[in-house]
């Protein structure tokens, strides 16, 4: 049985790093994992989606069109703009985050209102406070390992040795910021300190 999970958001939110924590940790629990990445300049702001397929043997890494089990969204625009990626069945972890494309920051066009809401009338949704929760813990670039760790409660990966991969794949400085952020996800995932 083969596992899709899509995580989306924008330029600079480490949407990558989460992404290829998350294929290491697969790949090392004996999981067929195939991975894709889109950056549509991910340095100045843009669209970036990673696709995560995983499970027994995945013939290929592109998830079609209603074929995610999981849409994580670091930022909510881009939740809106990837939902139909995701199965009826499927389950969207959105960031309450909001970072403007260019025609939104220049004033030409507002920011849309009632995302969240939009997508939880529509699916099973998790709404995690990211930013804020990261702000709290001292360092707000830790956002993406929150959603990670949500991600992979979500998903019931939990017996893989994430503490291990985040020791080996992230700068000694942040190690412990990120073992904490990840630690974090997990219970916001649990339903002990949820936000929705």
């Amino acid at each position: 049985m083969v596992k899709s999970i899509l995580l989306v958001g924008v330029g600079g939110q480490g949407t990558i790093l989460a992404s290829k924590l998350l294929t290491t940790g697969l790949m090392e629990a004996g999981y067929d994992v195939k991975m894709s990445e889109i950056h549509g300049m991910s340095q100045r702001g843009g669209s970036v989606s990673s696709q995560v397929r995983y499970g027994d043997k995945v013939e290929s890494p592109v998830i079609e069109l209603g074929g995610a089990d999981i849409l994580v969204s670091f930022e909510k625009m881009e939740a809106m703009r990837w939902l139909e990626y995701l199965k009826p069945t499927g389950k969207v972890i959105v960031n309450n985050y909001e970072i403007g494309p260019v025609s939104i920051l220049s004033g030409k066009i507002p920011y849309p209102k009632g995302i969240v809401e939009e997508i939880s009338s529509k699916v099973d949704t998790m709404i995690i406070d990211a930013a804020e929760e990261a702000k709290e813990l001292g360092n707000s670039k830790v956002m993406n390992i929150i959603l990670l760790g949500a991600t992979v409660k979500s998903m019931g990966l939990e017996d893989i040795d994430w503490e291990k991969l985040i020791r080996e794949n992230v700068k000694e400085a942040f190690v412990d910021i990120n073992i904490e952020a990840f630690a974090l996800g997990m219970r916001l995932a649990n339903g002990i300190e949820s936000t929705l």
